[in-house]
């Protein structure tokens, strides 16, 4: 197993490993730390975020479809007990079906690559912050889950809630699941820079403040024993590719295309998480830029790069080294080059 110690990064990458980490310890330590658009004034973009909002909620997608229940109802074995928690996005509004919801998505892959049963309860609630985690937990711990997919971030960033806050959130959330022995994948803050509506420069604000606040969760989850999934440049390249294809009526959310596309980066790492794949040794590719690294390098590197799964692992039977905790970096899936007059 190569260790990256000797990362080739530049500068720009190490200062976002950086703020990651800075971000990661105050909340760790309850402080209020940096807010999630890093101190920016938005006194120059007001008219263009007002505008957005309006463009967005002229479209409204009501009620997202509920498809709990129990999939793979065929196969043979006690069901395993899938929950998700988290905001519009977890909860699948944009769409009409119920089986085009990421959580359909994922409990009809999850049986399948089991070969058995997968019952499924959603918790989460259109419009959730980070801190409302805490109102589905107890919905969540009841069914006694052994797998916890979370989606949460994006309303953090539009409602300029301190990162440190909302990463200190979520670690209590990761904690209190696998405390119980359930297995947690966090699909980290998306791109909100791929929304349509936004333009310069919130856009650009928006990608800064959705990636800085996906390296933060990820560092906090692996520190808690969880795995963390980027979709943040995954969906990005593909929605910017395809934004009437990937995004839903509102313009906002995912359409059935763009909940599959995040479905497919994450149901590899579910099924590693549940060791489905018990004869597969996971062994990072340096080509691919895979790696061990402290978990606040990967936790840069995954918010920068499609489909990235970071999980702690262990260096000579050690957890942690003299940079802080190891964390195996992984490209579980491989996202298609996007023709640059596409974007």
């Amino acid at each position: 197993m190569e260790v990256r110690t000797g990362l080739a990064a530049n500068r720009a990458e190490i200062i976002r490993a950086l703020t990651a980490r800075r971000i990661a310890t105050a909340a760790a330590y309850g402080g209020g730390g940096i807010t999630a658009l890093g101190g920016l004034t938005f006194g120059l973009i007001v008219l263009e975020a007002r505008l957005a909002r309006r463009i967005i909620q002229a479209t409204p997608s009501g009620d997202p479809p509920v498809a709990d229940g129990l999939f793979g109802a065929g196969l043979p074995g006690q069901p395993l007990s899938f929950v998700m928690l988290g905001d519009s996005t977890a909860a699948g509004l944009g769409v009409f079906e119920p089986d085009e919801t990421p959580g359909a998505l994922l409990a009809a892959g999850l049986s399948a690559i089991a070969g058995r049963p997968v019952r499924l309860t959603n918790v989460a609630v259109s419009g959730s912050r980070t801190e409302a985690l805490a109102e589905q937990l107890p919905d969540a711990l009841a069914v006694e889950p052994d797998i916890a997919v979370i989606m949460i971030g994006a309303n953090d960033v539009t409602a300029r809630i301190p990162a440190a806050q909302s990463v200190r959130h979520l670690a209590g959330i990761v904690a209190g699941l696998s405390a119980v022995g359930c297995e947690v994948i966090v699909g980290t803050c998306p791109d909100l820079g791929s929304v349509e509506p936004l333009m310069q420069p919130l856009r650009w604000i928006a990608q800064r403040a959705s990636r800085q606040l996906a390296a933060a969760q990820t560092i906090a989850v692996v520190e808690q024993g969880g795995r963390t999934v980027s979709l943040g440049d995954l969906l990005g390249r593909e929605f910017a590719a395809a934004p009437l294809e990937m995004f839903s009526a509102d313009r906002y959310h995912p359409s059935a295309r763009g909940y599959a596309a995040a479905a497919a980066a994450m149901l590899p790492s579910m099924a590693a998480a549940l060791s489905l794949e018990p004869d597969h040794e996971e062994v990072p590719e340096p080509r691919r830029g895979e790696g061990v690294l402290p978990v606040y390098l990967a936790a840069a590197e995954a918010a920068e790069e499609p489909g990235t799964e970071v999980a702690g692992t262990r260096v000579a039977g050690r957890e942690r080294g003299p940079r802080g905790r190891w964390a195996m970096l992984l490209r579980r899936r491989e996202v298609p080059e996007v023709a640059p007059d596409a974007i």
